[in-house]
Order: structure tokens, then sequence, then C-alpha cells
């Protein structure tokens, strides 16, 4: 008996000591806790429940030369409720929550108010203090959202979260909508200016301090635990929006009438190097229509045919080629280089020609027998001269995605007995359109190559940080008396050969016709498809803006003087019909006659006062109410002055009263400092018109 108790004794105090030995275990973790850990898991209890959020700073806006809104960002909400929030009580909810589900269901359409009012309920059972409503609502939207049943007591006692968000807007569209392209967040690979200035259009975001609540949703404290973000500042870029249009919509059409694969059109300010316009249009998959969806004046290099002529004559120049009269047999417009033909596009006479016709008729055979016998023994001696223009090298500009210039030397691997003479007339060579316009450029800027520029300043909430002044790639890219040669075969290109079409212009324009067969992966070139272009500048006697044009595969016609010279011609009577500073207020002689050429008016009055001075009208006359006049061949013709209802129209060149009547009857206030033309106006043309607004308009004699 007594080794029984014994036994259960022993056993009582094992139990004893085991429960003392935890109890001590314990309350020496809670002391450790209290003491040692509390710091840190304080610290760790604060990161779970509180926790600092990026708030994301509007992006800055991107305009146009003249300040126009190209891309901007609207704000956009998303609307939460604190469903469950203690200051709502259950029997203002009951009351109210079935007129709230009506006025949602009003404005968004996108449920009924019986599916909203279910929600709402469920939500409010399930005690979500952070329920979603809707994405993504307007301004507009939230203002009438404020006045709804219950959201109306706001914040607070209405439950009412709203979260700030911001797009981006395009207000013209698809207007040069990969040049000014995006910014991908996911994977930091974007285009265009969005990409290339995106350290100066993002801002710097701020902070929010949010609390997580019982569904895992974060909701702010307070909103004085939060830092405001520094919004992004304004990229000012080079292009006007009035010459881009025009570049744009020609572009499309002659793409649409030709059938044509792709095309672009480049248009730039020879001394700065500023783009003034470029668009770049695709055909979609389904064959309807175009849009922008790929850079190819940028960034698809291509063989650029015979606008390559003019890089062969100049190294020519420069190497002892000095009479353009001088003359080469052509034979009947065939020769052949190691088995391969060489054949003329555009018939010249058989026989003899001069050097200047064969570069006006753009005769491939003419081009490649003279490089051939100039070069044939020392072919590296034309590459340098091509490397000495820098046709070799990237351009560098800020967009991503240049596409590098080939252009191969005698070293590389694929240089053949063939390679000289078809590189002369531009094949087996890559260039961009770009980079084939900046050469140009630098031809019409007496040599001076200067880089394309996209943007010209930034702005901080308008006022100017930073601007980009023009950068020189190659001071002088050949001599002056090659570039003189160069300038007049140019023109003569014009006057007399494959882009006389242009030649009946009230300005005059030099440039080079290409049209570049297409080369097959491994099939040689496809003599159905083709590259038309026309690059070139005017006016031609003092030289402002530059210009290219590229189509690709078009159908039926594919000579360049039939599919890029007309696009051409569209964009330069564009530029000079808007601006007066080419409209150099030339006199043309009649006898003893002479009078101004360039006028804006009434159609009526302008036509009345010709018919005074005994000044012959030109046939195509227009017939619509407000006219502008250029010069045709040696009489004038009244061309149509474009106004567009709710934009402010250029009313520059006309007379005070002709400008005032047109802009007051818009419901604008004019304004008059000076007497004579209008030489400025203080609002844009192309700005939307804000009925009241004053405009300012400086006249000048």
């Amino acid at each position: 008996m007594e080794d029984v108790r014994k036994d259960i004794l022993w056993r009582v105090y094992l139990v004893y000591l085991v429960m003392l030995v935890f109890g001590a275990a314990i309350i020496l973790k809670v002391l450790y806790t209290q003491t040692i850990e509390r710091g840190s898991l304080l610290e760790k209890s604060k990161k779970q429940s509180l926790q600092f959020f990026d708030v994301e700073a509007v992006r800055g806006n991107i305009c146009d030369a003249n300040g126009n809104l190209l891309v901007t960002s609207v704000p956009i909400f998303d609307i939460r409720m604190d469903v469950a929030s203690p200051l709502i009580a259950k029997q203002y909810f009951q009351n109210h929550v079935g007129g709230l589900s009506t006025s949602l269901s009003r404005l968004f359409g996108d449920k009924s108010a019986g599916a909203y009012k279910n929600d709402l309920a469920r939500e409010r059972r399930e005690k979500n203090r952070y329920y979603l409503v809707k994405k993504n609502v307007t301004y507009d939207q939230l203002q009438k959202i404020k006045s709804f049943p219950i959201f109306e007591l706001g914040k607070n006692k209405g439950g009412l979260i709203i979260v700030n968000k911001s797009k981006r807007e395009y207000p013209f569209g698809s207007l040069a909508s990969r040049t000014l392209g995006y910014e991908n967040k996911t994977d930091s690979i974007g285009v265009g200016i969005e990409a290339a200035y995106s350290e100066y259009l993002g801002g710097q975001n701020g902070k929010q301090l949010r609390r997580r609540i019982n569904n895992g949703d974060w909701v702010p404290v307070s909103d004085k635990d939060e830092i405001e973000p520094d919004n992004g500042d304004d990229v000012i870029t080079t292009i006007d929006v009035n010459l881009q249009d025009v570049a744009e919509s020609s572009l499309y059409d002659h793409l649409v009438y030709h059938h044509a694969e792709w095309g672009c059109a480049i248009l730039m300010e020879v001394e700065t190097g500023e783009i003034k316009a470029i668009s770049n249009l695709t055909r979609n998959k389904n064959g309807d229509g175009y849009r922008e969806i790929y850079n190819y004046a940028l960034g698809w290099s291509i063989e650029p045919g015979s606008t390559f002529k003019l890089p062969s004559m100049i190294a020519m120049f420069e190497d002892g080629l000095d009479n353009l009269d001088d003359t080469i047999d052509i034979g009947k417009g065939i020769t052949s280089y190691s088995g391969l033909k060489i054949q003329d596009i555009h018939s010249i006479r058989d026989g003899k020609v001069s050097i200047r016709e064969v570069f006006e008729a753009s005769s491939n055979v003419g081009v490649s027998k003279l490089v051939t016998q100039m070069y044939s023994k020392k072919p590296q001696k034309y590459i340098d001269r091509l490397y000495d223009m820098s046709l070799n090298e990237k351009l560098g500009i800020e967009l991503p995605g240049e596409a590098n210039p080939f252009i191969k030397n005698t070293k590389n691997p694929s240089w053949s007995k063939v390679t000289l003479p078809f590189m002369s007339i531009g094949y087996e060579l890559r260039l961009t359109p770009l980079q084939i316009l900046t050469f140009y450029n630098a031809v019409a800027n007496n040599g001076r190559m200067v880089k394309p520029k996209f943007v010209k300043e930034i702005q901080r909430s308008g006022r100017t940080i930073k601007t980009f002044k023009t950068e020189v790639l190659n001071s002088s890219i050949c001599s002056r008396s090659s570039i003189k040669k160069a300038k007049e075969i140019l023109e003569g290109v014009v006057e007399r050969g494959t882009a006389i079409t242009l030649s009946k212009s009230a300005y005059k324009i030099a440039g080079k016709t290409g049209t570049a067969q297409i080369a097959a992966k491994g099939k040689g070139y496809d003599k159905s498809n083709y590259n038309a272009s026309f690059v070139g500048y005017f006016p031609a006697d003092d030289p402002k803006y530059s210009c290219i044009v590229v189509i690709s595969r078009p159908q039926g016609a594919y000579y360049a003087s039939s599919v890029a010279v007309p696009v051409f011609q569209d964009i330069a009577d564009k530029v000079y019909a808007t601006n007066i500073s080419l409209q150099k207020q030339e006199e043309e002689k009649v006898g003893k006659i002479t009078w101004p050429v360039y006028a804006i008016g009434l159609l009526d009055e302008l036509e009345m006062i010709y018919d005074k001075l005994d000044i012959p009208l030109d046939d195509e006359t227009t017939k619509s109410e407000w006219a502008l006049s250029v010069k045709s061949d040696s009489i004038v013709r009244l061309d149509k002055k474009t106004i567009v209802e709710g934009m402010v129209p250029s009313v520059k060149g006309m007379g005070a009263k002709d400008a005032i009547y047109i802009l007051e009857s818009m419901g604008l206030k004019v304004n008059l400092s000076g007497r004579g033309y209008v030489k400025e106006q203080s609002i844009p043309p192309g700005s939307k018109v804000v009925k009241g607004s004053q405009i300012h308009l400086i006249l000048q004699v």
C-alpha cells in the first residue's frame, strides 16, 4: 500500500514540475517579448498594418511648336465606398441605398438598379470598408456622383472614397502618334518622345500612408499623412500641328489611291534641323485604311535607289568631275557588269548625253559608268568620300529605335565586282528616310549637316527650364564648289528632269526622284515592287525647308514623279501658303505694270482688284468665299483659303477689316496695333476657339 502511495505522489510531483517548468518558460518568453523583442515586433506590426504607397505624379504635356496640346493627362477616378462605416446609420442606409443604386445605374448604365442595391447590401453585411463601386470615372461623372444619396454626405458620413488617377489623351487623335510614342512601365521599353523624355514628363511621385483593413485592402489614413507628388514638366516639340495634318492627310490619300503598303513623309527646317511634320502610315492587315503602326522614317533602313545618286555625284565632284556639260555614252540605256544588267527606267536619247542630263533624267547607266570609270581601280576612295559625308554614321537622335546605316567598304566579305556600280545608283546599301533627308538638308544648308531635332524646350508651369540647341553633325560634308554644282543639278531635276511637274510652283524647288526595286529575301529584286521617293528642299534659291516622301509598293503607277512628288507638293504648298516670310512680295512685270503676287481676302474683292489692274487670273481660280493668291506661271491663281469652324484660322497677310470680320464672327474679341496687313496673331492658328477670348493682331505695312 505504501508503495502505491509513493508511486502516485511521484507521478503528481512530476506533473507539477512539468507544469512549473512550462509556466516558467511562458513567463520568460513573455518577458523576452515585452523587453528584448518589443521594438522589432512593434515595427513589424506597423509595417503589416501601415505602409507608405506611391502617389503617381501627373505626367507632363507634350505640345507642338505653337503650344497646341498633342498629348496631355486628364484626371480619372476610381470610386470606392466605406459601406460598413459606423457613421452611416443602419436605418439611413436602408432608406437611401435604393436611391443611390438608381442614380448609379442611370449614370453608368452597366447594370440595373437592383444589381447595384444587392451588391451594396452584400458588402455592408460583409463589413467592407473599401468597396470598389466604379473604375475610371470622368471628372463630370464625379461631380454628379457627389450629389447622389448617401454620397452627398461626403467622405466620412457618406462613405465616399475618391481615388485620383490620370490617363493620356490625344486631342488630335492619331496625328504623329508613333513619333509621340508611349512609355511602357512594365518592361521600361517605350517609343517616341514619351519614352525619350520620360525623365522630364514623369515628374516625382508622392507618398501616402495607408492602413490595411480586414479584407486586405489598403485605405488612406488621412490627408495629413501624404507627400504631394511633383508633377511632370511639359515637352515642347518642333512639330507644327497644321503642317503635320497636311502631311498625314496627303500621304494617306495617296497611299489609298495607289494601294501602297506603307509610306512616310518628313518635313525639316533647313538651318535648325527641326522636324516640323513626320507621318508614318501602314496599311491595316485587313486592307481597310492606314494607321501609324511603325516609325519607318526612323527605324526602317531601305535601299534608297536613285536618291543616292546625289552622294555619288558629289563624291565625283570632289575628285575632279567639274564640267556638267561633259558627255558620256550611255548607248541605248542598257549596260552590264559581270553579267548583271543595269538599265535606265527613264528614256534619254541614245548615245552621248551630258552629265547634267544624266542626273536630271536619273540615268542608271550614266551614273554607274561615271563612277566605275573614276573609281574602278580605287573603289575604297569612293567609299571614303561617302564616309567623309557622314553617310555611314547614325544620326544619334534622342528617340529610340534609329536603324543603323549600311555603307559597305571594300573589306566587307560581300564586296564583289558589281558592288561599285550598283552602290552608285543606290543598291547594296541601306539608309533610313530620315538619314537620307538629313543628307539632302545638308546640301540645302551649304554643306552643314545638322542633327534632326524633335524637341525645342522643356517647360515647367509655363516657364522654360531647358532649351535644346541645334547640333552640328558635320560642319562641311564637302567643298563649296561641290555644293554649288549639287544644287545646280538638283534644280535641273525639277526644271527639266523627272520632277518637272514641280516646275510650275509659285516658288522654286530642288530635289531628286527615286524609284528603287525592292529586294525579296533569297529571290533577288522583285521587278513588280518598288519604293517610290522624292527628297528635296524649297525655296531652292534660299532653302528654308527640306522634305522627303517615301511610298512603298504602290500598285499600278510606281514612278516617283506620279506617286511621291504629289505628296511633296501638297506639303510644300501648305508651308508656302501659311508662311508669309517665304512669300517675298514678289513683283511680276507685264510691260510697265508691276503688282504684288501675294494677297488674302474675299474672293469677290480680290477678283475686282485684279480686274481693275488688268491682271489675268488663272482658269483654275477657286470659287470659295475666301481666297489667297499665288503665282501661276506668268499670271495669278486664287487658291481656296480654308477656314475651319471652331478652329482659330491664320489671318496673317489679311487686311484688318477682313481679319476682324472672320475672327469676330467666330466669337473672338479682336484688338489691333500698327497699320497695314496682319503680321502676327496672339492665338496660334489651329487652336480651339474659346468664345469671348481676346486675340491681338499686329499690323505692318
